[in-house]
């Protein structure tokens, strides 16, 4: 074996974690998160199987995907493709996924899991409320009514909501906040959107930021042991505090669960169609780009706005 060969084999097979850091800054944190989990899997499977992960064969990666289809949803299945894909282009080398077979993989592995996405729970206005009664008189408690009361008002994203910083949010002479989203899932250029909040929405970051007192630049922070901390909240974190909400104000187990980080968004989405907005103004206001996104986060409102 060469020494060029060896080289090459060592760098594709073991250095891949060092290329993806080339990804940092051009792909959302989440988004990269996800993709180093797909690699990991994927060579692991590979090891396990005795397969070559890098350059993998057209053969490598339906095997692949032909595995993973059982357990997982078709989009995640996709992203693997697009994982693995990322990995061969930045290692130059020759690229298996957009073979014609790889296409009809993925598509016998959708077609055999024909079924309609699964959607969070809207968290309402009624819901909200019941969040917030139930949340403690503490920092904690504090920090949290924000955080629930800002992500309805802006439709936010979990990852939306914990990026913002102090900078972003303009309190107004009636009470009321403007806010700057600077970048989101659907605008990774920042262009960013602006929004507005409620006059209890104000209060409640009132509350928040005079208890934090500290001139910290993330506008949402953890806290430990009483002290504030001063980085960002995971957007993990978000999740974990909408399901322990819902857990908290006595609702079923099954209802409790249904709830999730996009539950915010979902929500505010549907109280604004029952309210007599249309779906323009909606798409506006969430700053969504696909209205078939939108049209399933609607469904469950529907057929109350005729009652």
């Amino acid at each position: 074996m060469s020494l060029i060969y060896s080289s090459r084999r060592y760098k594709t097979e073991h250095n891949w974690r060092s290329e993806f850091k080339r990804l940092e800054g051009a792909y959302a944190p989440s988004t990269m998160r996800a993709y180093y989990t797909d690699i990991e899997i994927y060579t692991q499977w590979c090891a396990q199987t005795e397969r070559t992960p890098f350059p993998g064969s057209v053969d490598t990666v339906c095997a692949f995907l032909v595995d993973q289809g059982p357990e997982f949803t078709p989009s995640t299945v996709r992203r693997r493709v697009y994982a693995i894909r990322k990995v061969h282009q930045l290692l130059c080398l020759p690229d298996p996924t957009h073979d014609e077979d790889i296409n009809l993989t993925f598509r016998r592995i959708r077609r055999s899991k024909a079924s309609r996405p699964r959607q969070a729970k809207g968290m309402t206005k009624n819901y909200l409320d019941q969040f917030l009664a139930v949340q403690p008189d503490t920092p904690w408690g504090l920090r949290n009514k924000a955080m629930l009361s800002l992500g309805y008002d802006l439709l936010a994203r979990r990852s939306e909501l914990v990026a913002l910083t102090v900078n972003d949010v303009e309190f107004l002479c009636d009470g009321t906040l403007r806010v700057l989203i600077r970048r989101s899932k659907t605008d990774p250029e920042g262009y960013g959107r602006v929004a507005f909040t409620s006059k209890r929405t104000g209060q409640l970051m009132t509350d928040w930021l005079d208890w934090r007192s500290q001139d910290f630049q993330p506008l949402f922070n953890p806290i430990y042991h009483g002290h504030v901390v001063d980085r960002h909240l995971s957007d993990t974190s978000v999740k974990h505090l909408i399901k322990s909400a819902a857990k908290g104000a006595g609702l079923d187990p099954c209802e409790a669960n249904d709830f999730s980080g996009h539950s915010m968004r979902v929500g505010a989405a549907q109280d604004l169609l029952k309210a007599g907005h249309d779906t323009a103004a909606i798409m506006r206001a969430g700053g969504w780009k696909s209205i078939n996104v939108l049209t399933r986060y609607l469904e469950n409102a529907e057929c109350n706005v005729w009652l």
